[in-house]
């Protein structure tokens, strides 16, 4: 769970929502949308205030289909529908809670993010944007996004840190209770563990 929260901590430096008229490429829409991101941080870190930039602001840029559909892994297949359904609510909420803390815990006033460029051919649909993230006291943070072309836009998938993805640190977890309680386990628990993040 630490890795979690220190990836999302990281992650949500980064995006924030942009209207968007025209596709954005993803490494200018990681550049646009950091001073907005860093000045919400920055004048305020109220719980309320935090949950809000994750709800409405960073996670519009995560196909959470896909996000859940890969965290799930081979069990996905086996879902109903109502059971996929069910499985990305509480995977978004699931993470919701979980920036909000991260956001708290871990931003500071001197956070800084390095976007590197990344070249995006016309046809291609998949890309990883390579971002290092600094702030005082720590060292940097090398922070992958994997994203895809989807009709909205470009949006993440799975977000790298130092080499360990979140996905896949997901699916561990998701997939020892799936092995233990079945698919309806696994939403038993998601939805128990927000409910609990929600009270506390």
């Amino acid at each position: 769970m630490k890795f979690v929260i220190r990836a999302l901590g990281c992650a949500a430096l980064l995006f924030a929502f942009v209207a968007q008229a025209a596709e954005v490429a993803p490494d200018a829409l990681v550049k646009s949308t950091v001073s907005e991101v860093l000045s919400v941080i920055k004048q305020n870190k109220d719980k309320r205030t935090l949950h809000d930039l994750a709800e409405k602001k960073v996670l519009p840029h995560f196909d959470f289909v896909a996000m859940t559909r890969l965290a799930v892994g081979k069990s996905w297949r086996e879902a109903s529908p109502e059971q996929q359904q069910k499985l990305e609510n509480a995977f978004r909420g699931l993470l919701v809670s979980t920036y909000t803390t991260a956001l708290t815990e871990t931003a500071t006033n001197d956070a800084k993010v390095d976007v590197k460029a990344a070249a995006v051919k016309a046809d291609q649909n998949d890309v990883t944007v390579k971002t290092v993230a600094t702030q005082s006291g720590r060292k940097p943070v090398a922070i992958d996004y994997r994203m895809s072309r989807t009709a909205g836009g470009w949006k993440v998938y799975d977000v790298v840190v130092e080499n360990l993805s979140l996905v896949n640190n997901y699916r561990s977890s998701f997939n020892s209770e799936i092995s233990r309680s079945g698919i309806d386990g696994l939403i038993k628990t998601l939805e128990t563990k927000n409910k609990q993040l929600a009270e506390g």
